[in-house]
């Protein structure tokens, strides 16, 4: 189903359920649907015409003039290079011409970028765009494999590389562009294709639609194999409209944002290669992400916003007291791709009270976020809650069992429509039919609920509850319990096969430096504060607590090395 149709259906809905409509929770008793609470006005509706597409749209919102030289887009955190929005622009048009008329990048091909974030991303990026090519993103951590596997399933035409990169893609045979000017002068670069076309006043002239692919984006797989997700210009459009939206609502269109999300997951690339461009803020980027490397970005930029994850908070929480840091400048820090804990949430607003701490949750299926606070206030108030649903944004709760759509409180798989949802996955019918439903409605696996007054919570994604003598276990909160002691530095639990119970829920634990803390001790630590079926039954420690780069815990990692570690015991 199009974008547009999703937002008819929408539309539609919305309109019918009026005379069942609860102002509050916003669910339509009737049909079962949650509406968002929140009214978009004309500054943030999403445009209708089919031919805007992302790099016009982002273009279109640049500052003007000599505004746009005078304001910094961009600025590298580890070299100090920055560019102005008006710079920026003129090496997107350069790009584009020299990719166009150069390389023979027509609408269509797939484009395929490996790099770490760099001030030249986001200009590849809306270069792609613009001549209606598809870019398709990788983690630079990936193997050659790994590489090799993303090249072939994407059909990429071209690469773009880091020149650290680029043995990755030798073995592939697709062309490949470096971004920055190689020392040997022997292969082509981005570089010197903007030098060589500055002075392109406009975009090639290509009839690029709403309708068109413009991303394939792989998802990080933390339980299964990675799919590449095939987002459209619609998609993105909707969610730049959205990010729109979110800044004027929070009064964070004149503040400096510092990212260290990497531009190639969904989260790092709509927030800071395209999304942040559409208010006209300073993103200052660093390459990796470093802690100490974080806190002296904060304090010589002056950085007010902090888009992170988990992880992040809760080292902050940690660490952040231990350093002589200047944080003074944040107003905020923002946490999504993971659940973050309500004791890790509490703490945070503890250490840091001048700023505000807000919650999301998105997927790379809905183009990135879904739900959002607007306020401070609601954030403290439901430090549990990943907040409401977006503009945009429908919502059902559907029993796992019964297949039938939950009122508030009621906990079941969270389902969403909007025009943000992806087409599917690229290539793989089975897996896009089993996840989108015929009439438009994406299925999370999100086991949640939806509370009185549209606040929605996360318990835990359905295929990682663990199953114990017939009760449901969720991972996260006994997670949460574990963080919760001062001798562990981080966690996570995942289930073990039994054969009297089913499965069994074991700990993996990072303890503090020094620590002697025993496995009893976490046992009897975890089974003071839960039921008796959610005890942790075994306990492993470990170093580090394998994640995905959004913060996402690798759960089949950890399954793996608690089945080579059962093995080895036999």
């Amino acid at each position: 189903m199009s974008a547009q149709k999703i937002r008819a259906t929408i539309e539609e809905e919305s309109s019918k359920s009026q005379p069942s409509f609860d102002k509050r929770s916003g669910y339509d008793s009737r049909t079962g649907i949650y509406h968002p609470l929140d009214t978009l006005d004309t500054k943030h509706e999403i445009p209708t015409r089919l031919d805007i597409n992302t790099a016009s749209l982002v273009l279109s919102q640049f500052p003007q003039a000599d505004l746009a030289e005078a304001t910094l887009a961009f600025i590298d955190s580890g070299t100090n290079q920055s560019i102005s929005y008006g710079e920026l622009r003129r090496s997107i048009y350069s790009l584009a011409t020299a990719l166009y008329h150069e390389l023979e990048v027509r609408k269509g091909d797939v484009v395929f970028l490996l790099s770490p974030n760099s001030i030249l991303y986001p200009t590849i990026c809306l270069a792609v765009l613009s001549i209606g090519a598809i870019f398709t993103t990788a983690n630079p951590l990936n193997t050659e494999s790994e590489i090799a596997k993303q090249v072939h399933n994407s059909g990429a035409k071209l690469a773009i590389a880091a020149p650290e990169e680029l043995h990755k893609l030798v073995p592939t045979g697709v062309p490949t562009l470096l971004t920055t000017r190689p020392s040997d002068g022997k292969k082509p670069s981005v570089e010197e294709l903007i030098e060589s076309y500055y002075n392109s006043l406009e975009l090639p002239q290509v009839n690029v639609l709403q309708s068109d692919i413009a991303a394939i984006l792989y998802s990080s797989g933390t339980t299964g194999v990675s799919k590449g997700v095939v987002l459209t210009h619609a998609n993105l459009i909707s969610v730049m409209r959205l990010l729109s939206w979110s800044a004027y609502a929070t009064e964070s269109q004149h503040d400096v944002f510092l990212a260290f999300l990497p531009m190639f997951h969904v989260y790092g690339l709509v927030f800071f290669g395209l999304g942040l461009l559409c208010i006209g803020v300073t993103t200052v980027l660093m390459q990796k992400f470093d802690f100490q490397a974080m806190l002296v970005a904060i304090q010589k930029h002056k950085v007010t916003h902090l888009p992170a994850v988990p992880p992040v908070v809760l080292a902050l929480v940690k660490y952040a007291s231990k350093t002589s840091y200047d944080l003074s400048s944040l107003k905020r820090v923002g946490t999504g791709a993971a659940a973050l804990s309500k004791e890790v949430s509490l703490e945070f607003r503890k250490m840091f009270p001048w700023v505000e701490l807000r919650q999301g949750y998105g997927l790379t299926e809905s183009t990135g976020p879904v739900t959002f606070f607007a306020t401070d206030k609601d954030s403290k108030a439901h430090p549990d809650s990943t907040g409401k649903l977006l503009p945009t944004f429908c919502a059902k709760i559907i029993d796992i069992e019964t297949g039938k759509p939950l009122p508030p409180h009621k906990e079941g798989e969270l389902w969403l429509k909007s025009p943000a949802i992806m087409k599917g996955y690229l290539g793989n019918l089975e897996a896009t039919t089993a996840t989108i439903d015929s009439e438009g409605w994406l299925r999370t696996g999100d086991l949640s609920y939806i509370d009185e007054n549209g606040f929605v919570y996360l318990v835990e994604r359905i295929k990682e509850l663990i199953k114990h003598n017939g009760y449901q276990v969720a991972p996260a909160e006994l997670e949460s319990v574990l963080l919760s002691h001062p001798l562990i530095l981080d966690a996570a639990v995942i289930p073990v096969e039994d054969e009297e119970t089913g499965q069994i829920p074991m700990a993996y634990v990072v303890r503090t430096a020094g620590s002697e803390l025993s496995e009893d001790q976490v046992i009897q630590f975890v089974a003071g504060q839960v039921a008796p079926y959610k005890k942790v039954r075994r306990v492993s420690f470990i170093d580090t607590i394998p994640r995905s780069v959004a913060g996402k815990i690798l759960r089949k990692d950890l399954v793996s090395q608690s089945k080579h570690q059962l093995v080895s015991k036999l």
